[in-house]
């Protein structure tokens, strides 16, 4: 006696379990373009790597003599797996199984991935193509009641934004509780005219009075330009190579500091054109990213969230091998000034770098926070204090490479004042609670009455207190720590990168990313 008949089961099932939603379903599914859930684990992972767990879990239908007579796998597959030689936790839904409805999934499973990745200490990609385990009409009828709502394992999806890396890839119409997975994430993308994002699809919302496509309702240009979303991609494989990238400057938890990627130009000398990259002329505005790509190492910039709060441009790099987070004012937008949407994406960076322990550089070039009505309707002045608290509450080493303009309360932003800062200013600096161009007339206005020539003696005023401005008047009362050649940047960063390594620290922040 031997146990070949249940091991002749157990291939049976496997079968089934890999067949999925069936031919007709997995064709379709590539007729609109998009990979089916065992794929998208095969692109993602090292060849071979992946290991399912549940890989039997589904839906059985029986004979009266107890005979299996058809299988339904679960729509939620996940497993362990490596990429690059690193362990993660993959997850992916099949959307060839009811759509990726509630009513062929099964919630153990979905937390169970989420308990495999806080518990092992890897990071976490969620692949994500319907309702992800969300609520389904047909649910009720096979109930035979209703229930009040909860969502088993929200809270380890909490836990783990502030414990280990967590990507999510938005691959096709996402809605629900999927939608819900989709944005708790460090990193999450979509991709353009093959993913949409909505709390209820064009059925739901249609019921509501609002006619809409899928692409009108949630299309991935929505989502990238209002920061629900990190970022759009044209198609699925610059989305698995970019969720690469993106762990590729991470730990694989809090409990370990990021790796040093290879160091190849160490010695590279700061680029001439640097000298007038700054307009001498304040009103003149400037691209800040060709300056980023000019200082970090080749090729290493990698940027997040371009479509979205674009006062500011965000992004991972290196520095002689060592990772480091970028926050970067783009006078190119509103001349820098800070939005709400801005104020939110900073936050959202900080977070992820205080995080994840990753070193700060920050080019500032911030003339302070929106003003009008549009500021006062966006709540800005909010956003904005969340940003600097954010800002304030982080522990990571942090410098500050000050372009140009830092005023008022959103030019404090520029580093938390509570502790040791780098802060290099470019001879172009020019700071203060609020431009002097600005209140002269206010600040001189009985002595501008009486001059005789009253033209005359503002042009006289501005030209004394232009000297007073002068950044190498605050570097004499050691208001800023050190005025640069513009050249000598990315020398001095490759410094502040090496012994940030030694100020930083593994384990839990006071509080992890916000979502």
């Amino acid at each position: 006696m031997t146990w070949l008949p249940e091991i002749d089961e157990l291939a049976h099932r496997r079968r089934l379990a890999a067949a999925m939603g069936g031919t007709a379903k997995l064709e379709k599914q590539a007729a609109m373009g998009r990979m089916n859930a065992r794929d998208r684990i095969a692109a993602v992972a090292d060849e071979g790597s992946f290991r399912e767990v549940g890989a039997l879990a589904g839906f059985g239908s029986y004979d009266e003599e107890g005979e299996l007579t058809a299988f339904q796998p679960a729509n939620f597959l996940f497993g362990r797996a490596s990429i690059d030689g690193r362990p993660v936790c993959i997850t992916a839904d099949d959307f060839t199984v009811r759509g990726g409805a509630a009513d062929a999934s099964l919630h153990r499973k979905l937390g169970e991935a989420e308990r495999l990745a806080y518990e092992y200490r890897m990071p976490l990609i969620r692949m994500i193509e319907g309702t992800g385990g969300g609520g389904s009409v047909r649910t009720l009828e096979t109930m035979g009641h209703t229930y009040i709502p909860e969502i088993p394992g929200w809270e380890l999806m909490v836990e783990n934004l502030s414990q280990v890396p967590v990507v999510a890839l938005g691959l096709g119409p996402v809605a629900g509780l999927g939608a819900g997975r989709q944005v708790m994430a460090h990193y999450s993308l979509l991709v353009a005219g093959l993913s949409q994002l909505f709390v209820a699809g064009p059925p739901v919302v249609a019921a509501a009075g609002e006619i809409r496509t899928k692409e009108e309702l949630g299309g991935a240009h929505i989502h990238a330009q209002n920061g629900a979303d990190d970022d759009r991609v044209d198609d699925e494989a610059e989305a698995f190579a970019r969720l690469k990238r993106f762990l590729s400057y991470l730990p694989s938890s809090v409990d370990d500091l990021p790796a040093r990627g290879p160091v190849r130009d160490k010695r590279r000398k700061g680029d001439d054109w640097l000298l007038s990259a700054v307009p001498r002329d304040s009103r003149q505005l400037y691209p800040v990213r060709p300056i980023v790509e000019a200082v970090v190492d080749r090729d290493s910039w990698f940027e997040i969230g371009r479509e979205w709060g674009t006062g500011v441009v965000t992004g991972l790099a290196r520095l002689d091998g060592w990772a480091v987070a970028v926050i970067a004012s783009n006078p190119q937008s509103l001349g820098g000034l800070w939005t709400a949407a801005t104020a939110r994406k900073v936050e959202r960076m900080v977070d992820l770098a205080d995080t994840f322990h990753l070193p700060i550089v920050h080019f500032v070039d911030n003339p302070g926070f929106l003003i009008g009505r549009r500021a006062e309707e966006e709540a800005t002045i909010r956003w904005g204090s969340r940003a600097l608290a954010a800002i304030y509450q982080s522990s990571v080493p942090w410098c500050a490479v000050i372009l140009r303009k830092a005023y008022g309360m959103a030019g404090s932003g520029h580093a938390p004042a509570d502790r040791m800062r780098w802060r290099l200013a470019w001879p172009s600096g020019d700071w203060g609670s609020l431009p002097i161009a600005g209140g002269l007339e206010a600040a001189y206005r009985a002595e501008l009455e009486a001059a005789p020539d009253p033209a005359a003696r503002l042009a006289e005023i501005r030209a004394r207190l232009e000297k007073v401005r002068s950044p190498f008047r605050t570097a004499e009362r050691f208001g800023v720590e050190a005025i640069i050649d513009p050249r000598e940047t990315r020398a001095e960063l490759v410094e502040f990168a090496g012994l940030a390594q030694r100020a930083l620290k593994t384990g839990v922040r006071r509080r992890g990313l916000r979502p």
